[in-house]
């Protein structure tokens, strides 16, 4: 599992890498903060694209990624729930 925290401060370059991270199968943790839990293959993938984006951007622009892989994580407040399944009636 991935987790990926941006910083972009461009408003289009921003929102294209957000929409990438989207169709990559990426879950919205928070604003600028996404979640990917998937195959290798597909990490790899999105290391890929990162690494294109990261080309456009300008000094002050950053990307992290975190490989949490086997680490155990400690929610709080409203993200305790992602991992419940929820059903409405």
């Amino acid at each position: 599992m991935l987790v990926i925290s941006y910083d972009i401060s461009d408003t289009k370059l921003r929102t294209r890498f957000s929409k990438m991270l989207k169709l990559n199968g990426a879950i919205r943790l928070q604003y600028s903060v996404y979640e990917v839990n998937n195959t290798n293959r597909v990490l790899e993938n999105i290391l890929i694209k990162i690494d294109h984006f990261s080309k456009k951007f300008d000094g002050g622009d950053s990307v992290i990624v975190f490989d949490v892989s086997g680490v155990k994580l400690k929610k709080y407040g409203n993200a305790i729930h992602r991992d419940v399944d929820l059903l409405f009636f």
